[in-house]
Formats: C-alpha cells, structure tokens, sequence
C-alpha cells in the first residue's frame, strides 16, 4: 500500500516536540521523499547538514459568507522551510512565510518568519533550543503543519504564537519527552498589541508590564508502540501590568496502520481579552477582562483505499465573560476527499467542504452560517 499520507506517517512517529515536524521542535518526520535534487540532478546526498522544503497550497474556493455566494483562486499556503543537523549536536530551522510582510518588529524578526532557532543536543536525553519559535502549546491540531489545515478552530486562528524565547526539552525515557519553555508574550511592542491608550470596558488604563513573558509546560507521551499518543500543556503569560492569562491544551490521539484520530481540548483563561473575539462583539468601548475560552477539536484521517484519504473534523467553542457568562457558541464541520497521485512524494489533491455556524446569548449579534467549498492541491515540495 503506498505509505504517503502525512496524518499516517506523523501519527507513527515519535510523538515528541522534536519529532513531530509541524510546528515544533527543530525539525520532525518529513517522510521518506525524495529531493526534486536527487530526481533531476541525480545527486547522492551524504549529510543532513541542509534540507530545503517549499510548503505550498492553493485552491479554488467558492465560499457563502451568509449573504452571497462568492468565488475566486487563492493561495493557502507558501512557505519556505530550512533545517538541519551538524554531527550529534548542532540543529537548526527556518521557516519564512514568502507571502506575509517582512517588516522588523519589536523584537527584530519580521511577522513572516514564523522559526529561526538553533538547539543543542547535550546527548539523547537533554536539549536546549533558542531563537524564534512556535511555543509548545500542546494539541494535535497546534502542532499540525499549517499547509494541511483546511480550517483553524477560533482558539489556533486567533493566537499568536511564533515568539523569540528559549526552551528546554527532557525525555528521560524516549516515549516520553517534558519541554520548559519560556518566551515573549507578544512579538510586537505594548502598543502595538493593545494599543497606546488602552483601557478595559470598565474605564481603567492598562499599562504595559515591565517582563512580558510566556511560561510553558509541556508532556508530550507515547504508549503502546505509539498507538496511543498525548500532547499536553498548561501556562501562564503576562499580559500587561497586573492581568495575566492561563492556558491549558490536552491532546490525544489514536494512531492505527489506516486510521488516525485526535481530540484537543483548549481553554484560555485571560485576564484582558488577548484573543479579541468577546471584545469585538460586546458593544464596549474597551478591552473586556476575565474572559474565558474553550475549544473541543477533533479530526479523523481514513485511508481507505490505495491513493486516497478521507478526512473528517469537528470543532465546538465557546467564549464568555465572568459577568456575562457564556454568550457566544460556533460549531465547525469539515470534510475533505484527499488523492495522493504520486507514491515518492508529499503532494495531494483535494476537495473539500467547510461549514461554521455562530449562535449569540439575548442576540449580542444574530445567529449566521458560512460554507466553503475548495477544489485544489497541497505540495510540501522536498527540494534538497
């Protein structure tokens, strides 16, 4: 059968931060693809000094946005990603999204860059990575490569999380890998996040904190040869001066020779609205405080025949306030028919259907539904 379905090949990995390849970590599981280098130059490569990868998306998208129908060509996803290893020691990754604004921010790396990290590898058991990277917020669908995600839940789509910061990885036994990271909470400036005049709907100013930071704890486990699989998180992150958010990700998954499912729960606890969903709702004039989110995720890959992949995701959220309760729910369904035509190579074409609904509490906003259909392909070019 031909082994070429991503979900498959990451679900049996190690399911370790390194190991996983989406989001995390230095590097992962790529799969056993040839380079277009050794297809066309016929080039024998010795080292895993350097692997070049172009993760690219695009599709054709027809898409109700509960008043009309609309349709047009888009781009998903175009990414460029860089990594490799020196000896047993020295890693690296890059990844620059060729398609977002290179601009410097606060804390030097432009907004397209979502990784530049190195790590160090003391010897199998302890690493240190540091740089700009994706926190290691648990969660199968956090950690996903961005190219092979149809549709983000509320909770991932509204995060920001490629901060500079450093992180320090332990797995005493190899099924089992805990990860201490510390980050900035934000890549821009204070003002640039909240804004210069900030203030919560209540009236009062809020000040930029003086060590606005992000502190992750994170078990990523593997039991029974894999089959079963978690990867959890809780942290903490300052805000601004005296609100601070709390984050909890708990994701396992169920990994089979043809099958593979995952369910995430995700709740964030914020004290100013950091994601801004309850703010842009709730008819007031500043940021609203004590907000609470929380996501239930889940996703199911099929293959059921020979080439082909049948995919399957559900996502149910919720967002409220500690004086209002909760007052906005959204549902997500998806569907999505994958063939892979060629057996050396990472490539997919797809159709696929995306469904949101979003009902409201005493009609904050009416209830509405969006529908997307897309017809395209996804390509995670291996090029060296």
């Amino acid at each position: 059968m031909r082994k070429i379905f991503i979900a498959a090949l990451v679900a049996l990995c190690p399911v370790v931060a390194f190991g996983q390849g989406g989001n995390t970590g230095d590097g992962g599981c790529d799969g056993n693809y040839k380079s277009l280098s050794d297809r066309i130059l016929n080039l024998e490569k010795k080292t895993e000094n350097f692997n070049l990868f172009l993760n690219y998306a695009a599709s054709y998208q027809l898409a109700d946005n509960g008043d009309e129908w609309t349709s047009a060509f888009k781009a998903k996803q175009f990414r460029l990603e860089i990594k490799g290893q020196f000896g047993d020691h020295l890693t690296y990754r890059l990844r620059h999204r060729l398609n977002k604004s290179n601009a410097a921010l606060n804390d030097n790396f432009a907004k397209a860059t979502d990784i530049m990290m190195v790590g160090w590898n003391f010897n199998d058991k302890v690493s240190l990575m540091g740089g700009k990277m994706c926190q290691f917020w648990g969660g199968y669908e956090f950690d996903e490569n961005p190219m092979y995600i149809y549709q983000y839940s509320d909770m991932v789509d509204y995060m920001d999380n490629f901060m500079v910061g450093a992180a320090l990885a332990v797995k005493p036994v190899p099924e089992h890998e805990f990860v201490f990271n510390i980050t900035n909470s934000y890549n821009g400036s204070f003002e640039s996040q909240y804004g210069a005049n900030a203030f919560t709907a209540a009236g009062k100013a809020v000040a930029a904190a003086k060590h606005p930071l992000t502190y992750i704890f994170n078990w990523n486990g593997s039991f029974l040869n894999g089959m079963l699989t978690n990867r959890w998180s809780v942290g903490s992150y300052t805000q601004a001066k005296h609100y601070h958010a709390n984050m909890v990700f708990l994701g396992q998954s169920l990994n089979l020779p043809k099958l593979q499912w995952y369910l995430d729960y995700m709740g964030s606890f914020e004290g100013i609205d950091r994601l801004g969903i309850a703010t842009s709702i709730l008819d007031a004039p500043g940021y609203q405080t004590h907000v609470r989110y929380n996501s239930f995720v889940t996703k199911m890959n099929w293959q059921f025949a020979d080439g082909f992949n049948l995919m399957l995701k559900g996502m149910y959220e919720t967002a409220g306030t500690k004086e209002i309760g909760k007052f906005r729910t959204s549902l997500g369904y998806l569907a999505s028919l994958e063939y892979y035509p060629i057996k050396d190579q990472d490539c997919r074409f797809f159709i696929a259907y995306i469904g949101r609904h979003y009902d409201y509490k005493d009609d904050f906003v009416p209830a509405f539904s969006t529908n997307r259909i897309e017809v395209g392909v996804m390509f995670r070019i291996k090029a060296y």
